[in-house]
């Protein structure tokens, strides 16, 4: 049987259902995702948020508004909770990011939405996560944790929305360092443990090593007044994904704090808008 043409119109506007549902459980501990599901025929494409909170805080209704966003025009979007630092160190997060997509894929049907060209995002801390697992969908630590359900899936995704994103927390761990941001230092330590593993968890040093990885198109979404991520993180990230071969597209916004585009405003109304019309053109090209 001949699957349906997946397609995502900007200009569209769906009223939303927001439902609540435990997308993964250990024991007597279970994690959340609010799935946005557009009322209509569909079935739609589907998409993964992770949030931010520098690996050891926030939640997946921080940033509700990106989520709608892009669900209003006719995505399922899964915005999921997951396991913090310090008790749940490197790579844990990205183990769960890795295992959303993948039970996403699996459940799809239930939410009328498509596996088929499933997109990341993340913002901050949650977009290095997000990128990890694209470049890294089939590394055996992150894939690590088991699906709850028999299914031939796996943890990659079609492209990436990278909001204000930490690409090189080593880069980033310096840049808190200099600065006397002691809380980005600290939080980076409590989650990494180690210098080496930062090094090792950094999507622009993966990059800039050669190692094999998977390069889904990224859209960057920064603003040059952000005092959590300095201009030289997404700028080496665009220089090293590019040389690599890889497409991304970095969109600066003048003036713009750290996670302006969860507020209100022309710039972040700009900034939501750009990347649903990021996502449109590759679920087309995917379509094609």
């Amino acid at each position: 049987m001949l699957q349906q043409k997946l397609t995502y119109d900007p200009a569209a506007r769906f009223e939303l259902e927001a439902i609540d549902v435990d997308y993964r459980t250990d024991g007597n501990e279970s994690w959340p995702a609010t799935i946005y599901q557009p009322q209509g025929e569909g079935p739609f494409p589907a998409l993964v948020r992770i949030h931010g909170g520098s690996w050891n805080s926030g939640d997946r209704l921080d940033g509700s508004i990106l989520d709608t966003t892009l669900a209003e025009a006719g995505m399922v979007v899964a915005s999921v909770d997951f396991r913090l630092a310090p008790d749940h160190p490197y790579p844990a997060m990205v183990q769960d990011a890795n295992y959303a997509v993948r039970w996403m894929k699996a459940h799809a049907s239930e939410f009328n939405a498509d596996p088929r060209c499933l997109g990341g995002a993340g913002d901050s801390s949650g977009a290095h996560t997000m990128m990890l697992n694209a470049l890294r969908p089939r590394d055996p630590r992150y894939s690590a944790l088991p699906l709850d359900v028999e299914a031939d899936v796996d943890g990659s995704v079609a492209y990436v929305l990278a909001m204000w994103g930490v690409l090189d927390p080593w880069e980033r761990y310096h840049y808190a360092q200099r600065s006397g941001i002691d809380y980005l230092v600290e939080r980076t330590k409590a989650y990494f443990l180690t210098e080496e593993a930062v090094q090792e968890g950094s999507p622009t040093l993966i990059l800039e090593r050669g190692e094999q990885v998977e390069m889904p198109p990224v859209i960057i979404v920064q603003g040059d007044k952000d005092d959590n991520i300095p201009p030289q993180i997404p700028t080496a990230f665009e220089k090293a994904y590019t040389a690599r071969g890889g497409r991304v597209e970095l969109n600066w916004f003048p003036g713009m704090p750290h996670r302006f585009g969860k507020l209100e405003g022309p710039e972040s109304d700009d900034a939501r808008r750009r990347m649903v019309e990021f996502a449109a053109r590759q679920i087309a090209a995917f379509a094609d």
